[in-house]
């Protein structure tokens, strides 16, 4: 019955070795994953802004084009509308 204590004791302290290990690795490499996921979190958040940025620039170019276009049919009928009353206060 020794052996089956001692063969319990010795897993229990390699699971508390193999636990501190751990507990020690991760204390090392948390700085490092948080800086890494600090960095990789802004570049997608630049690159996500970039790409909004290019959307909504896009997006107001065509708005102006639209209105633009709008305009100057508007003013093509006025002068054609011009145009026609002098030719008729002419004649």
């Amino acid at each position: 019955m020794s052996d089956a204590n001692d063969t319990h004791e010795s897993s229990d302290a390699d699971a508390d070795k193999a636990q501190d290990l751990k507990s020690r690795l991760k204390q090392f490499t948390q700085p490092l994953v948080d800086n890494l996921d600090t960095r990789l979190r802004e570049q997608v958040d630049r690159r996500v802004d970039e790409k909004l940025d290019d959307r909504v620039r896009a997006l107001v170019e065509e708005e102006l084009a639209a209105r633009l276009s709008v305009i100057e049919r508007a003013i093509a009928d006025i002068d054609r509308s011009l145009k026609e009353l002098q030719g008729r206060s002419e004649s």
